[in-house]
């Protein structure tokens, strides 16, 4: 029987799709009420009556373009906002790019970079104001196994979740605050799909399902954990991904293309 919590409230960005409806999908299930911030609010609406009807929680609609001032700044406001704290934060809005990065129109690299890292970076300062006076919060931001290889932009922005989520849940422990990266392997989401991605370049048993990553990054944050890699295979292939030389964890020149914001 799964645990309810009391009167707890998680803001997940990307919410409508893959890891975020998951994750909005399993905090509802323990008790969670909800904000879901995403661009589409119809598809926000539906989410949203689907979960209230399911779970007998409540949840709040927060459309945003997550790659704009506009909207970035909407969710740091309520995030901000003491009188309705937000006890659980999860970054997960992501996007990839499928071709390599010197084929990539620069603005969009801006725009991918200003997703996987400015923007999260802005919503943990403002969760952080208000978990930190109240001595509690859980932060989780959705990185991928890719921090840990060489593939582009979208693994050094990875990269940079990690390392911060390492450093803020080691600094932050002693206040009441976890703050953990969950790395995932391929997952089966619309993520390839939206992205144009050919998903045989990583064969069959690779690929996750988005129930466990979640599952598995939620209570490895529950536990304190700086870092989250889901199943045991993907834990090998990190450990061993770290003692390699560059060259062989960025791979041939199209593979690394095809890969770059995969998995996630």
């Amino acid at each position: 029987m799964t645990t309810r919590a009391n009167e707890l409230t998680a803001l997940v960005t990307g919410a409508t799709a893959g890891l975020g409806a998951q994750f909005a999908r399993q905090l509802a299930e323990s008790g969670h009420h909800l904000v879901l911030v995403a661009r589409d609010e119809t598809r926000l609406r539906s989410s949203a009556e689907v979960l209230e009807r399911d779970f007998s929680i409540s949840v709040e609609v927060l459309p945003a373009d997550l790659t704009s001032d506009v909207g970035v700044a909407a969710v740091v406001a309520r995030l901000r906002d003491a009188s309705r704290p937000v006890d659980v934060l999860v970054n997960n809005a992501g996007i990839g790019l499928l071709n390599s990065f010197e084929k990539n129109d620069v603005d969009d690299e801006k725009r991918h970079l200003r997703l996987h890292v400015q923007t999260p970076m802005e919503l943990c300062h403002a969760a952080l104001g208000v978990m930190l006076a109240r001595k509690s919060g859980r932060i989780i931001n959705v990185a991928s196994v890719a921090a840990f290889a060489n593939r582009g932009s979208y693994s050094a922005a990875k990269a940079w979740q990690v390392s911060f989520s390492r450093w803020a849940n080691t600094a932050y422990a002693g206040s009441g605050v976890k703050v953990t990266a969950v790395c995932p392997g391929f997952t089966h989401t619309e993520f390839h799909d939206r992205m144009g991605m050919d998903k045989s370049v990583a064969p069959r048993f690779l690929w996750l399902n988005a129930e466990r990553v979640v599952r598995e990054g939620l209570e490895d944050n529950a536990k304190g954990k700086g870092i989250s890699i889901p199943s045991k295979r993907y834990k090998a292939i990190t450990a061993v991904m770290r003692f390699l030389p560059a060259k062989l964890t960025s791979g041939p020149p199209r593979l690394a293309a095809k890969q770059s914001g995969s998995a996630k």
